[in-house]
């Protein structure tokens, strides 16, 4: 007997030791999530949404009493910049819905 014989065999008697696992539940093609499930997800991602757009107008609100009480005072700041951020986040957040739609295409 030849020592990669030898090799083989061994290898195979490890493998019978190896406890094997569960065979992976295979989805129906035409499967669809629990109604439940369904809900608390548009729940939630109504919710991030709706949180997203309230930071929004409350950075616009505050960058705008920023700016205002910097110009009271005669002072200069980059308050142009950080409108621009807040500006681009508003516009992230309002678009994130329609882009992830076009994306994956929910509705078939």
């Amino acid at each position: 007997m030849s020592l990669s014989s030898l090799y083989v065999q061994a290898s195979l008697g490890l493998l019978e030791l190896v406890p094997r696992a569960p065979a992976v539940p295979q989805p129906d093609a035409g499967g669809d999530a629990p109604a439940v499930l369904k809900g608390l997800v548009t729940l939630g991602l109504n919710i991030v949404a709706w949180a997203g757009t309230a930071a929004g107008v409350a950075g616009v609100l505050i960058t705008g009493t920023m700016m205002a009480v910097s110009h009271k005072r005669g002072e200069t700041s980059e308050h142009m910049s950080r409108l621009g951020m807040v500006l681009g986040g508003c516009i992230l957040v309002a678009a994130a819905g329609p882009l992830v739609q076009f994306v994956f295409d929910f509705n078939g």
